[in-house]
């Protein structure tokens, strides 16, 4: 008797599990579309990036994990402890754009879909007012949402403005760039823009 019970339970919770599956299908994965730097060519100082991403000295007293942006020289500096960065080529705000601050990692999206902000759509209203994720979406294959502004690190679909002042605020790195950031970086984490 508990043997049929047990059984009609097991069938019970496959259908309703098989239900939710059908319901909820898996977010699609474009990551395989995003060019990568090979282990050898980073051997020669080749990378899918304009601009290589590279460990470097840093002066300061950063706690890992810290964000630092500097517009100027249009690099991302993510601090990994003992006077140690990783260094990033970025995409920063073009001029009447650009800006500075303090701001924390609010939120964290894979492939996120990207909704243009009023201003934005303001000043281009060619613009679409949603797009989903996907490798034609402006904001790439990773955002790091920086809570209290309108501004995000965000990969890009196009390598060629690595290292330009281009974007509308938000700070790009090359989709490949933004995949390593994401996983480095915590909610909650430090960054710190300056021009």
């Amino acid at each position: 008797m508990v043997s049929r019970t047990l059984a009609g339970v097991l069938r019970v919770i496959s259908v309703l599990a098989a239900g939710i599956a059908e319901a909820a299908p898996p977010k699609r994965s474009y990551d395989a579309s995003v060019p990568t730097t090979s282990p050898i060519a980073s051997l020669f100082g080749l990378s899918a990036s304009p601009i290589a991403r590279t460990t470097v000295s840093y002066p300061g007293k950063y706690k890992p994990g810290t964000i630092v942006i500097s517009t100027g020289e249009r690099r991302l500096y993510f601090m990994v402890g003992n006077g140690q960065a990783l260094r990033y080529g970025i995409g920063v705000g073009r001029e009447g754009f650009a800006w500075s601050g303090v701001a924390h990692v609010s939120s964290k999206r894979e492939w996120p879909d990207w909704t243009p902000p009023e201003q934005m759509l303001r000043r281009r209203p060619d613009l679409p007012h949603h797009m989903a994720g996907g490798p034609d979406n402006p904001l790439g294959a990773r955002a790091l949402y920086l809570g209290g502004t309108l501004y995000r690190i965000h990969g890009s679909n196009e390598p060629q403005t690595i290292g330009q002042a281009v974007s509308s605020g938000c700070i790009r790195l090359t989709n490949e760039d933004i995949i390593d950031l994401y996983s480095r970086t915590p909610i909650g984490a430090t960054v710190i823009v300056q021009r």
